[in-house]
């Protein structure tokens, strides 16, 4: 996916954009990334694209614009356009009980302290919602975190995703059992709700998730590259996966070895996709033409600008908990599968009213910035997000080079 207008042409200083370039040359000569791929639209023209350093430093691999990232949860917005695609065709509404679909979220219980033998844990005060689990309401939680007794139990009892390697429905059944962290709609958790969503698509759709998504959203956008399994045939493009060992880079994953190249594990509708910058680029866009793509319409624009808008009371900060999530908590909220900035300045961040986003765990992000008619995809593989301040200074390279 080529550039496809020059810069000026769209309100952009070329020379200016260039710093991109220089910013992530710096970040691959210091050691501190392998490699990194960054697109910048205007008015859905790509005005820059460009990479710098290795995809794959073992195997001296270069990124390129094919390259194929694990995306990790940039998988959730697509699973909840999924879910509301749905949602228009009645097969669901959002206040809806989650146990009337899947009834072993029936009559869950609530952590209140203690741990093991001596852990309490009291009735829910009222049922999960379907709306819960997209705004991450739910009172579920992550296995990743090291907060709680309830992340240690998800540990215990194997609900890792997405690198189970047992079906989406057993995990979720096994979930189930498990209390709750929070009660529903209490505060805003970072958590599995996503992947609760795609076992819903699933049950509402009759198709299993990765099919859903190859059919009614990838093939009419043109994604072909994007999925659950990296297939053999791509192999030699997937890029490897990093980490810090004695602040050095540190290979996590390489790409022959990943489980995305592994059949057979449950399908994560928050964190199970891989695929290329250009193939999100078309998912982008068709959020950015508010749910039309290429003559083709996967949903109608006043759900989009329902998705794309704050479904919290206030902003994160006064809904959350103090953990790890793709986002800072001051001035952003969240609507159904996106932050969406509610306060640039409280959140420190270049940024317009109403841009919407998302990240993945290996440092990846998008955005989409309405106000601008502004769309960012930045793409690496280094193991934890939170490791370098890549997205507010990229936030700020990008909107330095706005010229109108």
């Amino acid at each position: 996916m080529p550039v496809t207008a020059e810069a000026e042409e769209l309100g952009l200083d070329g020379r200016r954009l260039e710093r991109i370039g220089d910013w992530m040359a710096r970040y691959v000569e210091a050691g501190k990334l392998a490699g990194a791929l960054t697109l910048v639209a205007r008015h859905g023209e790509i005005a820059y694209l460009d990479g710098r350093g290795l995809r794959d430093r073992e195997a001296g691999a270069a990124v390129t614009e094919d390259t194929v990232f694990r995306i990790y949860s940039m998988t959730k917005p697509i699973t909840s356009v999924a879910a509301m695609m749905l949602f228009e065709e009645g097969c669901f509404q959002l206040g809806d009980p989650l146990a009337r679909y899947l009834p072993e979220f029936a009559d869950m219980r609530v952590w209140t302290g203690g741990k093991g033998a001596a852990m309490k844990t009291e009735p829910a005060h009222r049922p999960i919602c379907i709306h819960d689990l997209f705004v991450h309401m739910s009172g579920l939680t992550y296995d990743f975190f090291d907060d709680t007794p309830i992340d240690a139990l998800y540990r215990e009892q194997g609900i890792s995703l997405p690198g189970s390697t047992e079906p989406l429905a057993t995990v979720i059944e096994r979930l189930a059992g498990l209390p709750l962290l929070s009660q529903p709609g209490a505060e805003w958790n970072y958590s599995v709700a996503t992947d609760v969503l795609g076992r819903l698509v699933e049950v509402w759709s009759g198709q299993t998730l990765d099919r859903f998504f190859a059919e009614r959203i990838f093939a009419p956008l043109g994604m072909t590259e994007t999925g659950f399994v990296v297939p053999a045939g791509r192999l030699d493009r997937f890029a490897a996966l990093y980490g810090l060992k004695d602040g050095a880079l540190d290979l996590l994953e390489a790409p022959a070895r990943s489980r995305f190249a592994l059949e057979g594990r449950a399908l994560s509708g928050g964190g199970g996709l891989c695929g290329t910058i250009g193939d999100y680029f078309r998912f982008a866009e068709m959020l950015r033409g508010k749910g039309a793509f290429d003559g083709g319409r996967l949903l109608s624009p006043k759900t989009v600008e329902y998705m794309t808008r704050n479904h919290l009371d206030g902003d994160l900060a006064a809904n959350g908990q103090s953990v790890f999530s793709e986002t800072s908590y001051d001035g952003i909220g969240f609507g159904l599968g996106f932050s969406v900035v509610l306060d640039p300045a409280k959140a420190k961040v270049m940024a317009s009213v109403g841009e919407y986003a998302w990240g993945g765990a290996a440092s990846t992000v998008f955005w989409n910035d309405p106000e601008e008619d502004v769309t960012v995809i930045f793409m690496t593989q280094l193991l934890p997000s939170s490791t370098w301040p890549l997205r507010p200074e990229l936030r700020a390279l990008v909107y330095q080079a706005l010229d109108d």
